[in-house]
């Protein structure tokens, strides 16, 4: 008798969190030629999407 134990793991989708992180990366750009006293409130969103797009948290 036999016993083999496969564990498989599942890749999470993180196609969700690169388009966010493009599109607040985009927004981020924007706010520094437009509005650059306000440029760091975009920060948080591209940390944050960038870390969940590498699945790092």
């Amino acid at each position: 008798m036999s016993s083999t134990a496969t564990t498989t793991t599942d890749k999470p989708n993180t196609a969700m969190w690169w388009i966010g992180f493009v599109i607040s990366l985009i927004l981020t750009a924007a706010f520094l030629v437009f509005l650059p006293e306000w440029f760091w409130v975009m920060l948080p969103f591209v940390g944050t999407a960038f870390i969940k797009a590498l699945d790092w948290m």
